[in-house]
């Protein structure tokens, strides 16, 4: 029970002032004039104020309520190191058991984990959340058990107690990390891109270390193994070996006594890319097919196109003066012998011999292709000649033989069972709508993969490997007709493209490929065959374990499965003879960019309520009372604060100056003044 007066007026204190006012005046003048009542005249005018402020007692039933402490409890990842778990369960146990025999208090114990993705540790939202749920007028203290080293500290909120944190880890810890201070997205295949890493020690390091070793793996294989300084930005020159997903892992080994390797590796994915696709193309005679290959390599930008045409064959003769001919002499020899291998493709378009390539620029032709080359046949009736290009050095390395037959007949090119599983000629559309061709070549499948048929199922589109190379056979030059949209045309672009790419090794288009996508910690495995089935994949995790995924068919030649990565850092994938790496997040976590444990994250944040940093490797700090404004920590000491609140159940009150009190007052004050300056 507690009371207390208050003031209800029964009018507006403006006016009652006012009332006040001309009371003493009276009471002045009164004493001016020497009017010997004037002390009882002012005591009837207090009489009457006090009863126009309306004096009331209330009494206030009121029940007190406990004090309320917070205890955060870090149990993110970077808690693992070590034996700071073990030292915060104790320490936190031990707070809890001192707290709780605290008369008037109570506990609220809050644990913390690592944060969504790669967000680290998130105290402070945990705090926000506490403080919301819990009146701030109780909240006595907040204890932290962490190795301070929090990701949300821009989110600290307005503390209604002191903070303490009471600090995990070791004075003598110290750490090993590898830093990656810049790495681009996409790099030229074949072309160095620098890099710049960084070895850091923190910490407690042992001294005398000067370089540390590097190894460097790309995509899963065997490491090279380099030292570099310790503290020192390094530049370093990578070379990617293939187009697409480039997966380069630096790893630093662990140093005796150093916390954990989990921030010694550094995990890049860099997408390479050519700079400039380098294609021959050999024309044999101007022909309406000749212009449709010509536009698609111009369409794209990055092709750089050499087109040589014959149009003026040794053949010819008219009698015009060479002098006076503007055609310019093709520079065959620097083509054909010198720069050959600095062409990605070489396409012969309606090709056949006629002298002006010699048998030993097309045997060059051939080393080309078993070095690594590609090579693409486009057919006309040339091809079933006695020039043929067939009857050259090239005929080994060509996947069919012609017949010496040209068919002149209409007909719709069809993707065989095989095609609909290749790359290369998978969802093209529906061939019901497509345009017919008029002529075709007659071969026979010798090699390769047969993809496409025409008349009567005869070889249309035959792909295969020689070598470290690859050749393709198209049996028609009527592919043009699908671009003029002869009969609704058809996919003639697309299908060139698709063709001209997969010659020229684009990882997208292998046709025996397995690569994974990677979405947050879910990554979607995909294996690319020409096979009816596949077996499981083998996943490798970070961590050496292994799991089997079985892959479904989702499309002819596509498997897919989706697979849950429990860990950040880099998987294998082995299925059969085709692998793959993936990284899922960063290979070194948020949580252990910093390992050393430290009071300078929170300790702005700290200093608003003047709370501290305890070390627990020195000991439990004791619990003490401190009033608001005082320091709140000291050597092996907290502060907590005590809030005396209280909840009010019930209020009564009671008038202190009752209407016949005041009359009686103030009538006898008057009365007794009047009296006494009528006997004066």
């Amino acid at each position: 029970m507690t009371g207390t007066v208050i003031f209800d007026p029964l009018i507006p204190w403006p006016v009652l002032a006012i009332v006040a006012a001309i009371a003493v005046g009276g009471v002045v003048l009164a004493l001016w004039r020497g009017l010997s009542g004037w002390a009882l005249r002012g005591l009837a005018a207090l009489v009457v104020i006090a009863a126009l402020s309306g004096p009331v007692y209330q009494v206030e039933d009121r029940a007190p309520l406990t004090d309320i402490v917070l205890l955060i409890e870090d149990e993110s990842a970077s808690q693992t190191l070590s034996d700071r778990a073990d030292q915060t369960t104790q320490a936190a146990d031990e707070l809890a058991a001192v707290i709780e025999t605290r008369d008037n208090t109570e506990l609220r114990r809050i644990r913390v984990g690592d944060g969504d993705g790669d967000e680290g540790t998130q105290v402070m939202a945990a705090l926000n959340a506490a403080l919301a749920e819990e009146p701030r007028a109780r909240i006595a203290g907040i204890l932290v058990v962490s190795d301070g080293i929090v990701h949300d500290i821009d989110q600290a909120p307005d503390l209604p107690a002191p903070m303490h944190l009471l600090q995990t880890g070791r004075a003598a810890d110290w750490d090993r990390r590898l830093i990656v201070r810049n790495a681009p997205a996409f790099a030229i295949i074949d072309e160095p891109v620098t890099l710049t890493l960084r070895v850091e020690d923190s910490g407690a390091a042992p001294a005398g270390a000067a370089s540390a070793p590097l190894e460097i793996s790309v995509d899963g294989a065997e490491s090279e193994s380099f030292n570099i300084p310790i503290g020192v930005d390094v530049e370093l020159p990578i070379t990617l070996p293939h187009g697409g997903r480039n997966v380069i892992q630096f790893t630093v080994p662990q140093a005796e006594g150093e916390l954990t390797d989990r921030n010694n590796t550094a995990l890049i994915q860099m997408n390479g890319v050519r700079d400039r696709l380098r294609v021959l193309l050999v024309s044999g005679e101007p022909h309406p097919g000749g212009r449709t290959w010509r536009n698609l390599l111009k369409s794209d930008s990055s092709v750089d196109l050499v087109h040589f045409t014959i149009l003026r064959p040794p053949e010819k003769q008219d009698g015009v003066p060479v002098d006076e001919l503007s055609l310019i002499a093709f520079p065959t020899r620097e083509l054909f012998l010198e720069k050959i291998n600095d062409f990605d493709l070489i396409i012969f378009d309606r090709y056949k011999r006629r002298g002006i390539l010699p048998a030993i620029y097309l045997d060059n032709v051939t080393n080309y292709i078993n070095e690594g080359g590609a090579v693409l046949i486009a057919a006309g009736p040339d091809f079933a000649s006695a020039d043929s290009i067939f009857r050259s050095p090239l005929a080994p390395i060509l996947p069919a033989q012609p017949t010496a037959r040209v068919i002149e007949e209409r007909f719709v090119p069809m993707v065989t069972d095989l095609g609909h599983r290749h790359p290369v000629t998978t969802n093209l559309g529906d061939s019901e709508d497509w345009g017919a061709w008029l002529r075709q070549i007659d071969v026979k499948h010798r090699t390769g993969e047969l993809l496409m048929t025409g008349v009567d199922e005869r070889p249309l589109l035959v792909l295969d490997r020689v070598g470290e190379g690859r050749v393709a056979l198209l049996a028609s030059d009527h592919a043009w007709l699908w671009s003029r949209g002869f009969e609704g045309g058809g996919p003639q672009l697309e299908l060139l493209r698709r063709l001209a790419h997969w010659m020229m090794k684009e990882p997208e288009l292998e046709e025996e490929a397995l690569w994974a996508e990677a979405n947050g910690q879910i990554m979607r495995i995909i294996r690319q065959t020409l096979e009816d089935e596949v077996g499981p994949v083998t996943v490798t995790r970070p961590n050496g374990e292994t799991h089997e995924i079985m892959l479904n068919e989702v499309s002819p030649g596509r498997f897919e499965a989706q697979y849950f990565g429990p860990e950040i850092g880099l998987y294998r994938l082995q299925e059969g003879e085709q692998s793959a790496v993936i990284g899922l997040g960063p290979a070194a976590p948020k949580e252990f960019e910093r390992t050393i444990a430290t009071g300078g994250v929170l300790q702005p944040v700290l200093a608003e309520m003047r709370g501290g940093v305890i070390r627990l490797e020195d000991g439990l700090p004791s619990i003490r009372n401190v009033r608001a404004g005082r320091p709140a920590a000291g050597r092996g000491w907290v502060g907590l604060t005590p809030r005396n609140a209280y909840e009010t159940r019930d209020v009564t009150q009671a008038g202190l100056l009752p209407p016949w009190l005041v009359l009686l007052l103030a009538g006898g004050f008057l009365l007794s003044g009047w009296l006494r300056e009528g006997r004066r």
